[in-house]
């Protein structure tokens, strides 16, 4: 357990450290992990280098907002849940805040004119963000299913052509399933366990009985790695029978998605923070289909602006998902859009966060998540052809340009988002059209 003055981190100090990187924490999550071990590790000394590397690794195998769930966990490591509540709150909270003052000021019936051609302007730069997004994911997914794919040259390229189709797979999907994508995800992500498992299974030279160690085998090992990080973990309660009260509400919450109203709502903001995998961008393609075309809450030049807000403002990318809860019912609609998207990240790190060493060794969650991998980068990708489709205005190609150029130039999604607001000011106080 980490200890401050002789005892325990105080609960107002992780609130305090928690919300200033929430507040200031722009450029998404690799600001927010950078701020993290700033704090942690090097300024504080609550936690060694190994447990925050080791936070970061278990955070990004599981499905939602990852730097979130870092910025839970390493609260959880000093003061259990109570930490983990009020570090996750006060790290979310302002960019909320923020985002749903802009929503109200962007989504008004009537608003400002410069208001406007900021809003077309940032709109026009999604598309490009977009792309550099799934090209940063590239070289890390792609060696990933090369290295991972023991065995040899061949299997090495089987893993590569794999990695190819999935990418591709989600690209098709992102362009024609709208909210059914999350299902690709996860068929491509089961794809690859089966094709690794089998391989695992199958005889290799230089074991005297002609078989190979299968996932069992693996697994077995992984517990005991589980079991050494569990005796570790200080700082959190182990969890009980609560994980089994709170897996019904979990699973509860797809069943009223088809009630429409807020229960629509709930749905879309579910696939966004329990079911997404591969960071914040893949809620593009989540969301956008239902949000513009199935439930009608906003045009795509709406969602385009909520995009711009979810980069533009500090925290996590997914308080999107608030912007698209506030166009379809208001305030209320925002924040329960947010404490949905949110919620399964808090379960997942107040019930589990004792076995995410157990996590981090089973062989077929790295496997899933090899599959899933190119094919949210794909899906990412993909998202762009559509978005770009929707620009309505001839000067916002040229700010698309100039955005592609500024990423190319590795300028940052929140410094393109900035100029492409600025250039669509100066376009609407020039007397192009912006609405």
């Amino acid at each position: 357990m980490a200890v401050e003055h002789g005892g325990r981190v105080r609960l107002r100090t992780i609130a305090r450290e928690w919300g200033r990187i929430g507040l200031v924490g722009f450029g998404g999550p690799p600001a927010h992990i950078l701020l993290l071990r700033r704090l942690c590790v090097e300024r504080r000394g609550w936690l060694s280098p190994a447990e925050f590397e080791d936070g970061i690794a278990t955070t990004n195998l599981l499905p939602g907002p990852a730097s979130t769930q870092l910025a839970i966990f390493t609260a959880w490591r000093l003061r259990g849940t109570a930490g983990a509540l009020a570090g996750g709150l006060c790290f979310i909270a302002p960019g909320l805040v923020l985002i749903l003052a802009l929503s109200a000021l962007f989504l008004a019936g009537r608003p400002p004119l410069w208001v406007l051609g900021a809003a077309a302007g940032a709109g026009a730069a999604v598309p490009a963000v977009a792309v550099q997004a799934a090209a940063a994911l590239v070289p890390g997914s792609l060696a990933r299913a090369s290295a991972g794919a023991a065995g040899g040259t061949g299997r090495a390229r089987g893993g590569r052509a794999r990695w190819y189709g999935y990418a591709l797979a989600g690209a098709g999907a992102a362009l024609l399933t709208g909210p059914w994508l999350v299902l690709v995800l996860v068929a491509t992500g089961l794809a690859e366990v089966a094709v690794r498992s089998r391989g695992r299974r199958a005889p290799r030279p230089g074991l005297a009985d002609g078989t190979a160690r299968d996932d069992a085998g693996a697994v077995g090992a992984a517990g005991a790695v589980g079991d050494r990080d569990d005796a570790d973990d200080g700082g959190g309660p182990a969890p009980g029978g609560g994980r089994r009260g709170a897996l019904p509400l979990l699973a509860a919450v797809p069943a009223v998605g088809g009630l429409g109203g807020l229960g629509a709502l709930a749905w879309v903001a579910f696939k966004v923070g329990a079911l997404s995998y591969g960071g914040g961008f893949v809620i593009i393609p989540l969301m956008r289909d239902d949000a513009v075309h199935r439930y009608h809450w906003m045009t795509d030049g709406q969602f385009l602006n909520a995009v711009a807000l979810g980069q533009v403002t500090p925290g996590p990318v997914v308080h999107t998902v608030s912007a698209v809860g506030y166009a379809a019912a208001g305030t209320l609609g925002g924040l329960l859009a947010a404490a949905v998207a949110f919620g399964p990240s808090f379960l997942f790190v107040i019930l589990g966060a004792r076995h995410f060493g157990r996590l981090r060794a089973d062989l077929r969650v790295q496997d899933f998540l090899t599959g899933a991998g190119p094919a949210v980068i794909g899906a990412i990708a993909g998202s762009a052809l559509p978005l770009a489709a929707s620009l309505a205005h001839g000067w916002q190609w040229g700010v698309l340009a100039a955005a592609a150029g500024l990423t190319v130039a590795r300028r940052g999604a929140v410094g393109a988002l900035l100029v492409a607001g600025a250039l669509g000011v100066v376009a609407a106080l020039a007397g192009l059209p912006v609405a």
